[in-house]
């Protein structure tokens, strides 16, 4: 007789997918991307595809700084698993999908091994990720419940994430600086955003966040004018480091700076501020693929 196939095997555990979620692997992608752009466009005087992906302290630098990124993405979920309750009640990851323990003990393994990377690669470097991973739980434990404060700091981790590079390969020191900058503005607006999209479970958790203090009217009009600082800025590179590439770039993303400055200006719902925190992330890629004009 043949044996009847069992098809009733467990699932697979929920926490493999908890895991992708909880450190943001998309986010993880675009900052190891962005680290491989600048090294290559950028810093480099002859362009090195190949040589650059096959280059092993490129690939470490970059694993150190996603291990740290991933860490702090699981402390800060750890940190906010009541608000998020109430903000995304249906991404909840923390004491859902992973085990609290589990994520104290993710957080742990990544900041170690991102700071022994960078220990391994250069000892500055090492020292750099001993801040950042300090600052990323400083933001987590109390920061982000801060007018400001909260959002300066991610945006500032943002630009040393660009930034860091040149404490490996150092070259083109003003150029890096520049994207840097840009990485800065735009990861500052982004981070705003959210907080409008979650001002209502801040609120009820006693944060004091720029929406809750300011309002939205208010709040709106700072971005307006951050937006307008990274407008020009981007302008200025694409102007100075002007090439074929770029000004086909520009073209192409304009449709979506209008559309991001239209949703924005009459965005109201947090559905409507989840979009353009979205969008704001396609704009940092457009403005990460104008590296590829420097050539």
């Amino acid at each position: 007789m043949v044996p009847t196939p069992d098809l009733t095997a467990p699932p697979i555990n929920p926490s493999f997918f908890g895991f992708f979620r909880l450190i943001r692997s998309l986010n993880l992608l675009i900052i190891a991307f962005t680290q491989y752009m600048v090294k290559i466009f950028v810093i480099d005087e002859q362009l090195d595809i190949l040589g650059n992906l096959q280059n092993p302290t490129l690939f470490f630098l970059s694993l150190s700084t996603v291990c740290i990124a991933a860490a702090g993405y699981a402390i800060n979920d750890y940190y906010d698993v009541k608000i998020d309750n109430i903000n995304k009640p249906d991404r909840v990851v923390v004491g859902r999908l992973v085990k609290r323990r589990v994520v104290l003990l993710l957080n742990f393994s990544l900041n170690a091994a991102g700071v022994l990377l960078g220990l391994w690669i250069n000892p500055l470097l090492g020292f750099v990720n001993f801040w950042a991973i300090f600052l990323l739980w400083a933001y987590s434990n109390h920061f982000k419940r801060l007018p400001f404060v909260g959002n300066f700091t991610i945006a500032l981790l943002t630009a040393f994430s660009v930034w860091i590079l040149l404490l490996v390969f150092p070259g083109n020191t003003v150029l890096v600086g520049l994207y840097a900058f840009l990485a800065f503005l735009i990861s500052l607006i982004r981070e705003i955003i959210k907080d409008m999209e979650d001002r209502h479970g801040d609120a009820r958790f006693g944060c004091r966040t720029l929406p809750i203090i300011w309002g939205i009217r208010r709040t709106k009009v700072l971005i307006q004018w951050i937006f307008a600082f990274f407008l020009l800025s981007l302008s200025w590179i694409l102007v100075v480091y002007w090439s074929w590439f770029n000004s086909l770039l520009a073209l192409m993303t304009l449709p979506l700076l209008l559309h991001f400055m239209w949703r924005f200006r009459h965005a109201d719902t947090k559905r409507e501020f989840a979009y353009i925190s979205t969008l704001c992330k396609w704009i940092m890629l457009a403005g990460v693929l104008t590296m590829v004009g420097l050539v």
